[in-house]
């Protein structure tokens, strides 16, 4: 797990990974977006935003903290997609992710914990969050 500087939500994605794309060498929107949004201050990110850099495995370490203070004030936070597409891309995390940082685990279980059945209602997949070795 990488320890979070106190100011990290007023750096970009480059500062704080030390690692700079450079020019994209594929011309397509994910490919301009995901490496434009590298070049943004946390702070600035939106739903859309974590969804999008979540659903591709990029800066977890980052994001999926930003993505848990968006989801404790509303669980079913909505990207450009439908509601719940930001907890859709959090809980397809595969679970290496969620092993590795048990407190992000515990984090989420315990927003998800007593809605359960809405999730399910919403056809929104946990099986990689529940497949983690903290179940139970």
């Amino acid at each position: 797990m990488t320890k979070l500087e106190n100011n990290w939500r007023q750096k970009t994605l480059e500062n704080l990974e030390k690692e700079f794309w450079g020019k994209p060498d594929y011309d397509s929107f994910l490919v301009l977006r995901t490496t434009a949004l590298r070049k943004i201050r946390l702070s600035d990110f939106t739903t859309e935003d974590m969804r999008l850099m979540i659903g591709q495995r990029f800066s977890l370490d980052y994001l999926v903290p930003l993505a848990l203070e968006t989801l404790s004030k509303d669980l079913f936070a909505e990207g450009d997609l439908y509601k719940g597409d930001l907890l859709e891309s959090v809980l397809a995390i595969g679970t290496k992710f969620w092993d590795d940082n048990k407190n992000y685990w515990h984090q989420l279980n315990e927003l998800i914990k007593d809605r359960r059945k809405e999730i399910r209602d919403k056809r929104i997949d946990s099986g990689n969050f529940d497949k983690c070795k903290h179940v139970g």
